[in-house]
């Protein structure tokens, strides 16, 4: 389990990386960016996977092809055109935040599964992660510079944020009961496979859009559009958020039980929020840094009570040999 616990960590790291990504191409559209990134994902899977696609191709079954087919959407592509706007309209901070309730929102729709530990037992880790959103909330709110847009368009970027919320909590649940009740693909195999669907269904998006005029246009009107800056950034990010960190996510999502892996998901939020202050140049305030406090309090205290030895890794593998 412990393995799987730095899997998670490490996916946060990298997955922190999408939250500046707008803003380092603040002159391009949420669907431009959700686009490029993933075609550039799909382009850098190809690659890896050539040597063995036809052996995983032939393994792939119907229901194998459907369940990618709904988590390249779900888990990526609408996601990230809902998360990349919502930054882009409310500012790093207020994504985060939303983005921030997912170990609430993953915990809850996970409640059920195997391994999954009784809501009683996480009241106070979970009760610690509310505080810590309840800060960042209460300091967004206050201090947040909105770039001279009305609070209307602040809050329709939050809404796009917590459209983002749905679709990844959905996600990340599905996912992990996928994974776990199919172990005929390795984290790798299955993470490969991922990337080459969202390309496919990016690519096809693309064409539909630029054919349609739905791509929109800049995303601050009059910026200088710069194509070798874009696909160097959309690269990078495609690498390390989706690439690696997909696969680390898929290492941890066999390694703990659902409810905690919604807890591991907040170092997604941490490292989106240090990567926005490097960004910005400026140290937390003291309401943001009590609120990384609290969010990693409530992370380590989930973490310590399903590494109890009456709920360790070995009481999960009986159960689902029972089941099996």
């Amino acid at each position: 389990m412990w393995y799987g616990v730095l899997c998670g960590l490490a996916a946060g790291a990298f997955w922190g990386m999408i939250f500046v990504m707008p803003r380092w191409l603040a002159e391009f559209s949420p669907v431009e960016l959700a686009l490029g990134r993933y075609l550039a994902y799909g382009l850098i899977t190809l690659v890896l996977l050539m040597p063995r696609l036809s052996g995983l191709l032939r393994r792939l079954t119907r229901e194998d092809a459907w369940v990618l087919l709904r988590h390249a959407l779900a888990g990526n592509i609408v996601y990230y055109l809902l998360l990349s706007t919502g930054v882009q309209l409310a500012g790093v901070a207020a994504a985060s935040l939303i983005i921030g309730l997912l170990p609430l929102s993953v915990t809850l729709l996970g409640r059920r599964d195997h391994g999954a530990l009784p809501l009683r037992q996480l009241a106070w880790p979970l009760a610690l992660v509310v505080a810590g959103i309840v800060c960042i909330n209460v300091d967004v709110f206050t201090h947040a510079a909105v770039g001279g847009q009305t609070w209307p368009i602040v809050a329709l970027g939050m809404l796009c944020a917590f459209g983002a919320l749905l679709c990844w909590t959905w996600y990340a649940v599905d996912n992990a009961r996928f994974l776990k009740r199919n172990p005929h693909f390795s984290g790798a195999e299955w993470s490969g496979l991922y990337g080459l669907s969202t390309g496919v269904v990016a690519l096809l998006l693309a064409v539909v859009a630029y054919c349609g005029g739905w791509a929109g246009g800049p995303g601050e009107s009059g910026a200088v559009r710069d194509w070798l800056r874009f696909w160097s950034v959309v690269s990078i990010v495609a690498l390390g958020a989706s690439v690696i960190g997909n696969q680390l996510w898929n290492l941890a999502s066999r390694r703990v039980p659902v409810t905690l892996s919604g807890q591991l998901l907040l170092f997604e939020t941490l490292f989106g929020l240090l990567y926005g202050f490097l960004y910005q140049h400026q140290a937390p305030r003291p309401l943001e840094l009590c609120a990384i406090i609290l969010l990693i309090a409530g992370v380590a205290a989930s973490v310590w009570l399903h590494a109890r030895p009456q709920f360790g890794v070995s009481s999960v593998i009986r159960t689902r040999e029972q089941d099996l």
